[in-house]
């Protein structure tokens, strides 16, 4: 049975908190205290927005077999649907929360447990089978579903990370990560992977880019960042000085090359990019001032055609349905074309909103931005889209005339925006990504004052 730990003794680091490192005793004594005081039937939401105390949540959970449920969102109606559906189902917290008609466990504060336990150095074994993590989609398209997560093919899947990610690297590394733990992605690349791998993690979950910064310039090298596009645009814009990096991991939303590039160059370290999904878990790398081509982690195989895609094998649990177009080029390697959902089919002429949203995006000036097409439901059925797009962008320095003279060299012309919406800011999450649904509202609040950005 694998343990919950993998580092080899009593001493090697597991995280670092301001400064200061947390070693694999320490760990394995935060494990077996919070474990007491949890229910004697799960299965818990694990809301510490600490990085560390989400992990001693998470094996406190495993040692007490109880399932962690990672939803995609932690509002009031997803909270409620959750708490309709497991009867037994809990809060494990590091900040006071509001009355939610949960039971509720407080993280305990510290009481310098290890040094009594230091000696008994024993990381628990955990059953393969056991599901560890429930975690479910983001529901964009309807209600989120579930998908179960066994501790064995977690364990594959951190050990398939780690091989790709350390390659090259010597010893072991410090994770700074920019998104939360309960994401999909945060839980694999700045958790599991450590804590499975003898590597370290940072305890905060930095969002802007001093606090980037400074979380990485108080754990030691080499330094992997964990990252998404959008806090990467936003540490390169604000010239904030970084500390060595061993490596830069980016993931949630597709990565234009020339940001890549500008990362490369500004830090002096290789950017790798994650592909994957909520289904199935992180599925392929590539280094994209290299190539275009994805490459699956060890064991992992893609098959399908037009009509559809899977993945299976390795930490794959079962066959997974995945929900983007592709060009295999073998069942280990592949180009990414754009989301099956995001497709795009005007006067005949076809493209994705991915593409479109990479156009945008690498005009000179522009700091952020997105397309948007709307469906409405006479659209529902219909072979393709026929609506003219939208678009959304921050670009402080530019007009209408110059945004529209850069899309006209780069795009289709009937895939030109309109309107297009000049704000502020995008409406993205903790992740960087930008749901369909704020994209939506943002349309709806600004169609009936925007003027119209006409080619």
């Amino acid at each position: 049975m694998p343990a919950l730990l993998g580092h080899d003794n009593a001493h090697a680091v597991v995280a670092w908190r301001l400064g200061r490192p947390i070693t694999a005793a320490q760990y394995l004594a935060d494990v077996a205290r919070v474990a007491t005081r949890l229910p004697t039937r799960g299965p818990v939401l694990n809301l510490c927005t600490d990085r560390y105390r989400f992990a001693v949540g998470f094996g406190a959970a495993l040692w007490a077999r109880h399932t962690c449920l990672l939803p995609p969102t932690h509002g009031d109606a997803m909270l409620e649907q959750l708490r309709l559906e497991y009867a037994n189902l809990y809060l494990l917290s590091d900040q006071p929360q509001r009355a939610l008609g949960l039971p509720q466990v407080a993280y305990p504060s510290d009481d310098g447990s290890v040094d009594k336990l230091a000696p008994l150095f024993e990381p628990p074994d955990i059953d393969a089978a056991f599901v560890a993590a429930r975690v479910f989609t983001s529901g964009s398209t309807g209600q989120p579903t579930a998908h179960d997560k066994t501790w064995g093919k977690l364990v594959v899947n951190a050990r398939a990370e780690h091989a790709r990610l350390a390659a090259g690297m010597a010893g072991a590394f410090t994770v700074v990560g920019t998104v939360p733990a309960q994401h999909m992605y945060g839980f694999e690349s700045t958790v599991l992977m450590a804590l499975l791998n003898g590597a370290a993690f940072d305890a905060s979950h930095p969002f802007y880019p001093a606090d980037i910064a400074a979380a990485l310039q108080q754990v030691p090298a080499p330094r992997v960042l964990v990252t998404t596009p959008f806090h990467l645009r936003a540490v390169l814009d604000a010239e904030v000085v970084l500390p060595p990096l061993a490596l830069i991991v980016s993931a949630t939303a597709p990565l234009a090359p020339q940001l890549a590039l500008r990362a490369e160059s500004t830090f002096d370290a290789p950017l790798l990019e994650i592909y994957g999904c909520t289904e199935a878990g992180q599925l392929a790398t590539r280094r994209p001032v290299d190539s275009a081509v994805w490459e699956t982690f060890d064991g992992v195989q893609l098959t399908g055609n037009d009509a559809g895609f899977v993945a299976h094998g390795g930490h794959v649990e079962g066959t997974v349905s995945l929900s983007d177009q592709l060009e295999l080029l073998s069942p280990q390697s592949f180009l990414l074309l754009g989301r099956s959902a995001d497709m795009v089919n005007i006067a005949g002429k076809r493209t994705s909103l991915a593409h479109l949203d990479h156009q945008l995006n690498s005009i000179a000036g522009v700091r952020d931005g997105a397309f948007y097409l709307p469906v409405t439901a006479e659209d529902e059925g219909l072979a393709g889209r026929v609506q003219r797009t939208q678009a959304f962008v921050v670009a402080p320095g530019l007009d209408a005339a110059q945004l529209l003279a850069g899309l006209r060299d780069r795009i289709d012309p009937v895939f030109m925006p309109r309107p297009l919406h000049f704000v502020a800011e995008m409406p993205r999450n903790s992740t960087g990504k930008l749901p369909t649904q704020a994209l939506a509202a943002l349309a709806a609040q600004l169609a009936p004052k925007t003027p119209i950005a006409d080619d």
